[in-house]
């Protein structure tokens, strides 16, 4: 603790530290945008670690006193929400959330825990935090409407989050769609990377590390690893017990209309396939391993993410010059241009004519489909899921940290936060390992 500060109390001691270190950050990022980085040194990350228990021990206080909005401000300002000062205790209590949904009435879908674990999934109405019971996982269609949900027994699909249901599938196999006669050790019932209704909510896309099927009422089309690709590795020699059928970063995205679906995983190229599963482009990525795919909300461009370490780059594709696209790596052919270097992508979302992307490093990334460069905001940690209100106006997002945040886009930026568009983030959840319960902040 430096000697300027011995004075203030734990809360003011904080307060000081975001603060001065927003402050700080912010202008450095201006300066280097303005006039190049050269000789700019980044300002040191201020010593908060010995304010963390009062920290806690204030917002544990705040989450049992009065919930109104006015009680809820003055406690962001008296404790202004940072990562930095989190960090010592992200290790053993942060929390993968995958998965989010923001509902109509503000409120909030969250799958809690990576997929390969054992998770759960809640309702968050601000500080009203319900655990749905027996539902393992969930997703919901590009077009907001039908919504999936993994139970023990299979996958359903209702009419809205809480509506009728309206399509049920059993879980495939591991094994589903490989050669006839091929017989490999059984490794269970897939778990889900992410569970994509279609927008007739008549088939669900299911991700997962054994696969990626699409599931419909007759049955479940393995999409990757492709049969052809299998069978070729048998013709090749490769044994039954060499043979690998499993996918390492593998992930999909279903188009607004239901006319196509993206996939990929870190050993092959960018796929597309169109609504009769019938593969139509494969686009070689602009870094080392595919890594995600998102369409726009009009469903007229799709962006393809691939990564390297913690970095990446992402193209952008018209949807019109999807049928016949065939590319290699590191192409510069001018239908896959690249929208942005330096992220390793894990959620996006899209408004008017830009995509976000959170990055590994804590950053929502926004960017025109044109490849211009328009604003960053820092949460921190690397963002795992995002959604995004019908109207553009609200974001939400998750991290590996156990962190969800609701921010307001163009809400103004608060003097607490660091980034370059004028963004407020309204609402903060902690989903921490040995917490009693979720905290609001």
């Amino acid at each position: 603790m430096s000697q300027s500060n011995s004075n203030l109390s734990p809360q003011q001691q904080w307060q000081q530290a975001v603060l001065t270190y927003a402050r700080d950050i912010n202008h450095y990022v201006e300066t280097g945008t303005r006039e190049g980085w050269k000789g700019l040194k980044e300002p040191n990350m201020p010593d908060t670690e010995h304010l963390l228990a009062d920290w806690q021990a204030a917002l544990e206080a705040s989450n049992q006193g009065p919930h109104d909005e006015a009680t809820r401000q003055a406690f962001r300002q008296d404790w202004p929400p940072a990562h930095f000062p989190l960090t010592p205790r992200l290790d053993s209590q942060g929390r993968m959330i995958p998965t989010l949904a923001l509902l109509p009435d503000g409120s909030l879908l969250a799958r809690i825990g990576t997929p390969y674990e054992a998770g759960f999934v809640v309702h968050i109405d601000d500080a009203r935090i319900q655990t749905l019971e027996q539902v393992e996982c969930f997703g919901m269609c590009p077009q907001r409407r039908y919504f999936a949900w993994g139970r023990a027994e299979g996958i359903q699909v209702t009419d809205g989050w809480n509506g009728p249901q309206v399509a049920s599938f059993p879980w495939p196999t591991p094994h589903a769609g490989l050669p006839a006669g091929l017989e490999l050790e059984d490794s269970g019932r897939p778990a889900p990377t992410s569970l994509t209704p279609f927008p007739d909510g008549r088939r669900v896309l299911l991700v997962s590390a054994d696969g990626i099927f699409v599931l419909a009422a007759d049955g479940a089309t393995r999409l990757l690893r492709s049969l052809e690709d299998i069978q070729q590795d048998l013709a090749d020699g490769v044994t039954a017990e060499d043979l690998s059928i499993g996918l390492s970063m593998e992930h999909g995205a279903v188009s607004p209309d239901g006319q196509w679906i993206a996939v990929g995983e870190q050993s092959g190229m960018h796929l597309v396939f169109d609504a009769k599963l019938q593969q139509v482009a494969q686009i070689g990525p602009a870094s080392e391993y595919p890594h995600f795919a998102h369409f726009n909300l009009r469903g007229d461009r799709l962006l393809l993410n691939a990564c390297h370490f913690y970095g990446g780059a992402s193209l952008g594709v018209a949807v019109a010059d999807l049928p016949g696209l065939s590319t290699d790596f590191y192409s510069d052919d001018p239908r896959t241009p690249v929208l942005q270097e330096g992220a390793r992508v894990y959620a996006a979302a899209s408004r008017g004519d830009e995509f976000i992307i959170g990055d590994a490093y804590g950053y929502l990334r926004a960017i025109s489909e044109t490849g211009e460069q328009r604003w960053q905001h820092y949460i921190g940690s690397t963002l795992t899921a995002m959604d995004i209100s019908a109207d553009g106006k609200t974001l939400v997002a998750a991290t590996y940290a156990g962190i969800i945040v609701k921010i307001a886009l163009e809400g103004g930026r608060p003097d607490w936060q660091i980034g370059t568009g004028e963004h407020h983030e309204l609402r903060r959840w902690l989903f921490w390992k040995d917490l009693a319960k979720p905290l609001l902040w």
